[in-house]
């Protein structure tokens, strides 16, 4: 992953950082540019060794200090900032299943754009934390086809990608084309099977297919013949499986666009990015949009959560 805007800070030193962030907030009023500059321009695993001094140094957890001393939405970024990265997505899959109501978004944006390897890795780290198994949790929460293809996702045995077999290729179309326009009702199964399991070059090759057999996008057929989670599952799969890049930045722009933001949405996708390719990100943004994420970010945040969230964006694209 060398695609993002946040990389290693050098040269670093653990205990200097430490000590600005404990002159930051203590006294009266807190210095929230030195926290907001510090913790957007190191990495993950530097801010793990910042914390580590900081409790080192005065005995205090940092992360316990800056939920004391901020508040609001920049609050809720520095925190997310501070979660070390192998946790994170097990943490917000765990805070999307919890209580009252799921939040399906969560587990739509995670389970579609993550590898098998880190669908593996999730599981895994989800076990060790919470001592539960995030698959009884979620198929608790979840219900009909939007359950059985969290499920295939989750069992995160995508085929690997090799050579392409255009007779296959051309027999999924023929079943996809089948399974939608061609039948009274749909025959959800198949697309379950299908785009959950093969592999991300056949796909593609298989959506090109599919165009040419019957005239639409997957994705219309998607939007036309499914509805509720399940179409927005089933669409979210489709765009990463073309681009995983793209599938964020429109993420990130309907997350701002029009009356309100949805801030937790573009936490998490800024933070979660931030290292890995918020830089085609911002490209495919740009692209598809008309304006750059940071103009959108400028125009649609304010305060020390639009500085930190501008720094983590790293530079505009005019």
């Amino acid at each position: 992953y060398t695609r993002g805007t946040v990389t290693a800070f050098s040269p670093f030193d653990a205990r200097a950082d430490a000590e600005a962030l404990r002159k930051a907030m203590k006294g009266m009023g807190t210095d929230e540019e030195t926290v907001l500059k510090i913790l957007t321009s190191r990495s993950n695993a530097q801010r793990q060794e910042i914390a580590s001094a900081f409790k080192t140094l005065f005995g205090r957890d940092l992360v316990d200090d800056l939920k004391s001393e901020l508040t609001g939405k920049f609050e809720t970024l520095m925190v997310s900032l501070m979660r070390p990265t192998y946790i994170f997505d097990a943490h917000a899959l765990k805070h999307a299943i919890k209580g009252a109501g799921t939040n399906e978004k969560v587990l739509t944006e995670i389970l579609a754009s993550r590898t098998p390897a880190e669908v593996r890795n999730i599981k895994q780290v989800y076990l060790q934390e919470y001592e539960a198994n995030l698959e009884d949790k979620i198929t608790g929460e979840t219900s009909g086809y939007f359950q059985r293809l969290l499920v295939v996702l989750l069992q995160a045995n995508r085929d690997p990608d090799g050579s392409v077999d255009e007779g296959l290729v051309e027999q999924d179309a023929q079943v996809l084309f089948r399974a939608g326009e061609l039948k009274w009702g749909t025959d959800e199964e198949k697309f379950i099977t299908i785009l959950g399991t093969r592999s991300v070059s056949h796909l593609r090759r298989v959506f090109d297919k599919y165009m040419t057999i019957s005239g639409f996008q997957i994705e219309e057929t998607i939007d036309r013949e499914t509805s509720g989670d399940l179409e927005k599952l089933l669409l979210a799969v489709v765009k990463c499986i073309r681009s995983v890049p793209a599938y964020f930045a429109e993420t990130l722009y309907y997350s701002m666009k029009g009356a309100g933001t949805d801030d937790d949405t573009l936490i998490r996708v800024m933070v979660s990015r931030s290292e890995i390719d918020l830089l085609d990100i911002r490209q495919e943004f740009r692209k598809n949009f008309a304006k750059s994420l940071h103009q959108m970010i400028q125009k649609d945040t304010s305060g020390d959560y639009r500085k930190a969230l501008l720094l983590l964006c790293g530079g505009d694209d005019e």
